[in-house]
């Protein structure tokens, strides 16, 4: 199996010390890869029982020494139960040998990739998440209190992501002799993609959102854009993942006894475009730009123009998959239909032998990669970026389409001081059928700068829009998100009950008036804000002619209380339902 391995491990914004601990060894030569393949491990240390990060260490240490130490083809259960067994002791001695500074015990998650299979040993409650087909797909089962309350229907996945139930480990590595292990075998090809994380991480951000940054970027960029955001959401924990990118499998069959191995590559032994061929005779295919999970982006020239484009090709295996191809068709139609120096330039190209898009070739970066180098941005600055997307919005809306996902991460910044909206995966358009995606549903955005209406599962008009630009310049101007929670549930959900924080109060350069513009956008009510981009557009590049209405202070601060209600409200059922129970039987058995 041929990997891209990358890792990234963190303290977070609030712990002083680091108790995670990635691990990860590939073997060098080719017959040895063969026969016992890639481990990539995932520990965290339990902190309670102190020295969770030398538990942490110890185990990976120990794990990845007795998995160098196999020589010959070994089932890959047993090879994973040795290495789980041998951290376990390496644990569990080194805690009877140091009593006095009481006992270690740390998670551990252990992939094992061979061949064409991915085999998984478990305890504790690291995620393993497997990218396929365009879906996401979690693995493994969290060893927690909140997680078996959710199996027995006491709490929903919602409530348990932010339980404090959710810290109480059930099984660990390390407290006692003999550990427990879960296994986990799927099969894997070409182009899938593996994310293991701690807790640090998925109790902030959502399966979906793992979807969207990990299937789109590379495993580097994957990885710190996926750090950053659970920092952002303020995670009081270690954060820490690893994504693999899986670029070629072997089948292994046996013939006689002997393993007999085909090759399954996501480029060759395929008719996935590659750099140096010319498809359809006129675009001659230059360089890869980027490779996300379900397609590639290539710099190309026209031969028929001498122009260089850009040109995003779906993977052939999504090609046949109807709800994705009728997305990519839909944003091609939507961006062909689109003529505006601020929004990305879609070509018609009416013969083509295979699905593809070909946009206008852009150099610069996105807004979200601005605003992780300079945060906040100059207020001037935002405004300008600010003017120019409404000015993009005006041209969308009175074409009847309404983008529903702008972010920084949707905006190109380009070198020339130009700005391009992108992305219309899920935008609506007048006359277009609605499609279903996988996420949280087509009427949604990204948390961070979705509007009340979206949280609440409506599919959003051009206010929705507003709402997101208002969210974003409120970001721009401040450096930060409009709302901050412990996972994107809660930072959906606050928008509902409640405003953000005063814009001035987290950056006094900031005029009143410019707060006022922020404000007056991101109203929760549709129908308070402004009534179209343009009218937004004239404030924005006018700020002294804005009338002050007292908007920062009639501001409420998100009301929660609700939720946490709700959990009570659990903890209570499960205590009271066994009492009730007992009791019921306990009369039943007298009366007999």
């Amino acid at each position: 199996m041929e990997l891209t391995y990358s890792e990234l491990s963190t303290t977070g914004p609030v712990r002083q010390n680091n108790e995670d601990k990635p691990g990860f060894w590939k073997p060098e030569g080719n017959e040895e890869r063969l026969n016992l393949g890639a481990l990539a491990i995932m520990a965290d240390g339990v902190g309670g029982l102190g020295h969770g990060e030398v538990a942490s260490g110890l185990a990976v240490e120990a794990a990845l020494s007795k998995f160098k130490e196999i020589t010959v083809r070994t089932d890959a259960k047993a090879a994973l139960w040795q290495v789980l067994n041998a951290a376990n002791l390496a644990v569990y001695d080194a805690s009877m040998k140091n009593r006095d500074n009481g006992r270690m015990a740390t998670t551990f998650t252990a992939s094992m990739l061979r061949n064409n299979e991915v085999t998984i040993g478990h305890v504790g409650d690291c995620r393993v998440y497997l990218i396929q087909n365009g879906q996401i797909r979690k693995l493994t089962t969290d060893h927690t209190y909140a997680a078996l309350q959710v199996k027995l229907g006491l709490i929903s996945e919602h409530d348990a992501m932010s339980s404090e139930m959710r810290c109480v480990l059930t099984r660990n590595l390390g407290h006692n002799p003999v550990v427990q292990v879960d296994f986990y075998s799927v099969l894997v090809h070409a182009g899938d993609r593996l994310v293991q994380c701690t807790d640090g991480m998925h109790s902030c951000v959502t399966e979906t959102e793992i979807l969207e940054i990990a299937a789109k970027q590379p495993p580097d960029e994957a990885c710190r854009s996926l750090v950053a955001l659970a920092e952002r959401r303020g995670t009081e924990d270690n954060v820490s993942v690893q994504v693999i990118q899986i670029e070629q499998v072997e089948q292994v069959m046996f013939y006689r006894g002997l393993p007999m191995y085909q090759k399954e590559s996501n480029l060759s032994m395929s008719n996935e475009i590659q750099p140096g061929q010319v498809l359809d005779g006129r675009f001659q295919i230059n360089d890869t730009i980027c490779r996300g999970g379900m397609a590639a982006v290539f710099k190309a020239t026209d031969i028929k123009t001498n122009q260089i484009v850009a040109i995003k090709a779906p993977f052939m295996r999504y090609e046949s998959d109807p709800a994705f191809f009728s997305r990519f068709k839909q944003e091609e139609e939507i961006g062909v239909a689109l003529n505006h120096p601020y929004i990305l330039n879609i070509m018609r190209v009416e013969e083509k032998s295979r699905p593809y898009m070909v946009m206008e070739y852009l150099e610069g970066q996105t807004l979200d990669q601005l605003l992780n180098v300079i945060k906040p941005l100059p207020v001037q600055d935002a405004l300008k970026f600010a003017s120019r997307i409404c000015e993009a919005l005006d041209y969308m809306h009175k074409q009847k389409v309404v983008h529903r996902d702008l972010k920084p991460q949707n905006i190109m910044v380009c070198n020339d001081g130009t700005i391009r909206v992108m992305d219309f995966g899920i935008a609506k358009a007048a006359g277009k059928r609605r499609i279903t995606f996988v996420g949280f549903s087509p009427a949604m955005g990204t948390p961070d700068y979705m509007a009340p209406e979206q949280v609440k599962g409506k599919r959003g008009d051009e206010r929705t829009d507003i709402y997101s630009l208002g969210a974003m310049l409120y970001e721009m101007v401040t450096g930060a998100t409009p709302f901050e929670g412990a996972n994107a549930y809660v930072v959906m959900n606050s928008r509902l009950s409640g405003d953000p924080v005063a814009p001035r109060k987290l950056n006094k350069e900031i005029s009143p008036e410019v707060e006022e513009i922020i404000l007056h956008s991101m109203e929760r009510n549709p129908v308070e804000r402004y009534p179209d981009a343009a009218s937004m557009k004239a404030e924005l590049d006018a700020p002294e002619t804005v009338k002050l209405t007292g908007r920062n202070e009639r501001l409420q601060a998100p009301n929660l209380t609700l939720s946490s209600g709700r959990q009570w409200v659990h903890i209570l059922l499960y205590v009271l339902i066994p009492i009730f129970v007992f009791g019921m039987l306990f009369l039943l058995t007298r009366h007999h």
